[in-house]
């Protein structure tokens, strides 16, 4: 039920907001996702529909009082005073304020919808960075915001196939990178990992070329012992090792 109350509302808030929601985890973000962006775009719409009336009917009455008057000189249409009252209209910053908003809406249903992507609107995540740089929260820059759509819509196409591994180094600079064609749950730095009868410390994730566009830089340690939080490097299929 809060999902459809409280839902459309709150999924207008960014990621770490909604994270702070003492009942976030009770609300279905998809669902109150596709309702919020379907809303914004239906109220844009209405909004531009009604801006339009209102302003095209007050600027064409304005004009035509002008002309009548004189002011305009001779020869004035009612065409010429119609289609200059929709210029400023197109060009009015209200109007394009109102367009964003629905294409905004717009964007937040599909990638809600088809890519699971539940994106707040941009003012708000605008603003949320601002604060996180003013108080020295360490965060991702605009790159985060669009980066889930890519990972949704592009590399979910990707093909399965096994990871790659590249061994470097010797001792204790010795290295393990993982590449691999799917993006790995949980593995955030400085994670440890366990491969085969080896632990090693997640140094950083980075993003490459298909088909294994996921980047993972482990580094070897000397001892490690398990433990609920560490990561057990399992492939279902037989890792390619390569050279680099």
């Amino acid at each position: 039920m809060l999902t459809y109350l409280l839902g459309p509302l709150l999924a207008l808030l960014p990621r770490t907001w909604r994270k702070g929601l003492p009942f976030g985890s009770a609300l279905e973000w998809r669902r109150a996702t596709v309702l919020s962006g379907f809303g914004e775009a239906v109220l844009a719409l209405v909004a531009l529909m009604y801006w339009y009336s209102y302003f095209m009917a007050l600027m064409v009455s304005n004009g035509l009082d002008t002309a009548l008057s004189g002011k305009l000189g001779p020869g004035v249409t009612d065409q010429q005073i119609g289609g200059t009252a929709l210029v400023i209209w197109a060009t009015h910053p209200l109007t394009w304020l109102i367009a964003y908003a629905g294409v905004e809406g717009s964007v937040r249903l599909v990638g809600a919808a088809f890519t699971e992507t539940n994106l707040g609107i941009f003012p708000l995540f605008l603003l949320d960075k601002i604060i996180g740089k003013l108080s020295g929260r360490k965060e991702g820059n605009f790159s985060s915001y669009v980066g889930a759509i890519r990972e949704k819509t592009i590399y979910k196409r990707l093909p399965h196939v096994p990871d790659e591994l590249f061994f470097s180094g010797n001792g204790p600079d010795e290295f393990l990178e993982i590449r691999a064609s799917q993006k790995k749950t949980d593995w955030n730095p400085p994670r440890t990992v366990r491969y085969q009868d080896r632990f090693y410390r997640l140094e950083a994730n980075s993003s490459g070329m298909p088909p294994r566009p996921f980047h993972y830089t482990l580094r070897k340690l000397s001892a490690g012992v398990m433990g609920r939080t560490v990561l057990i490097y399992s492939p279902e299929e037989e890792p390619v090792l390569s050279k680099k």
